[in-house]
């Protein structure tokens, strides 16, 4: 598969490295698994002399030995012996003094469970060998929560250590349609929306996907709902080492907003426990929920939502998950069917989310989000807000022909006498059309 997008992250990563040539640079780069990284930096960064490094989950000496084989290989430099990373990174420091090169460290949260010093220990050599140095190091992870603890915890060693960050995003809608349109033309809205609803943009699911030629609702469900397929353990393999032993509360909990409980109160209702700290985490430092209020409610409102930001976990957690018993014994037909039945329902809510998307992309807005009022009517599916008192209210349907403009006038009046005095407010309809 041809390399899609990342024209300003490559042109980010490459200004970097011509800075690394005067003064060392340190870059953190994040993102989420499976979107595309490791395949970002290799593509940036193919020449001899950079060096990979990827942290497994292995004893430090074993590590050490095989980083060690790399650089002679890639620096031809005689190192022999190191067993502490410690010492495998001051080395490269001194060399870089002499030698301009680039030290990707892939999966680096992962020294976290092979030897919590190693973050001190790097600290004390890069802030007494960086002044000399001419290295540019980059540093990646895919556990969210565990890299910006590193980089951005006050009270962690490297804390203020990194010159630069990149936080890799899932591919854009524009991008889709481009991958969409070179592999698979006569591709229809339906298509479109069905790709964008199980991919959510993320690269290793669109390269499976499109490997797969499986570009229609039928041949992707078929693809997911197979003998071993890779999507089947993929919300465990994603997940589990950002919550550590107490993924079940945290699966339960996202499993709930999946099926539409998306208010605290039902999910505590159901789970019979508090879950403020639960959300909370869930939000800030794991960042796959998103709190939803509705416009114009203020920070404290009861009126509050969530909603997990990711497309795929949330197809996930909502079929797979919740229906892993049928899933363990090979019922796929049976799944396949509940996705079938619901997905006339389930897809029109991610068709919302694909126009507030293309609203966000867009760039014309200060403000998009939704409305609801206290007792969850008179809902409006987007509010996308103008800095000239300018607003847009949008309803979204799968087909046109079901709109009712009239019965929408009225919510819109509604909302003008809430939050929307003095705003010039159009009214219209999105569809699959509309795409």
């Amino acid at each position: 598969m041809k390399f899609y997008n990342r024209e300003k992250e490559t042109a980010l990563l490459e200004n970097i490295a011509k800075r690394s040539l005067e003064t060392a640079q340190m870059t953190f780069v994040v993102g989420r698994r499976r979107v595309g990284k490791t395949a970002l930096l290799n593509k940036v960064f193919s020449a001899e002399n950079a060096l990979y490094f990827f942290v497994e989950k292995k004893n430090e000496a074993l590590l050490c030995e095989e980083f060690q084989e790399e650089i002679r290989q890639k620096l031809g430099a005689a190192v022999f012996g190191l067993s502490r990373f410690k010492d495998v990174f001051s080395l490269l420091m001194d060399l870089s003094q002499k030698q301009h090169f680039t030290l990707i460290i892939d999966e680096f949260q992962e020294f976290g469970n092979i030897n919590s010093a190693i973050y001190s220990e790097m600290q004390n050599v890069w802030d007494s060998k960086k002044n000399a140095s001419k290295i540019n190091l980059v540093l990646c992870g895919s556990v969210y929560s565990l890299m910006t603890k590193i980089f951005q915890g006050s009270k962690e060693p490297l804390f203020g250590r990194a010159t630069a960050q990149l936080k890799l995003k899932i591919f854009d809608i524009q991008t889709l349609k481009e991958i969409l349109h070179d592999y698979y033309p006569s591709y229809t809205n339906e298509d479109l929306l069905a790709f964008y609803l199980f991919t959510g943009g993320v690269a290793k699911y669109v390269e499976l996907l499109a490997g797969a030629k499986a570009f229609t609702k039928k041949k992707i469900l078929h693809e997911i709902f197979s003998e071993n397929s890779f999507f089947l353990n993929e919300g465990k393999n994603v997940l589990i080492d950002e919550f550590g032993k107490d993924y079940g509360n945290y699966f339960s909990i996202l499993s709930l907003i999946a099926s539409s409980r998306t208010s605290r109160s039902e999910m505590e209702s159901m789970m019979q426990t508090s879950l403020g700290g639960h959300l909370d985490r869930l939000e800030t430092e794991y960042n796959l929920i998103k709190k939803l209020r509705p416009f114009g409610a203020k920070e404290g409102s009861r009126s509050n939502k969530y909603a997990i930001e990711d497309n795929f976990l949330n197809f996930w957690f909502r079929f797979i998950y919740k229906y892993r018993s049928a899933v363990e014994i090979g019922r796929f037909d049976y799944v396949r069917d509940i996705v079938e039945r619901d997905y006339e329902t389930y897809s029109g809510l991610v068709l919302e989310k694909y126009f507030r998307q293309q609203f966000v992309e867009s760039k014309q807005f200060i403000y998009i989000g939704s409305y609801w009022d206290r007792k969850s009517e008179n809902e409006i599916d987007i509010i996308a807000i103008r800095d000239d008192n300018k607003a847009v209210a949008v309803e979204v349907k799968r087909q046109k022909k079901n709109y009712n403009a009239e019965n929408f006038a009225l919510k819109i009046e509604h909302l003008k006498t809430k939050v929307l005095r003095g705003y010039d407010v159009e009214q219209i309809c999105l569809s699959l059309e509309d795409m």
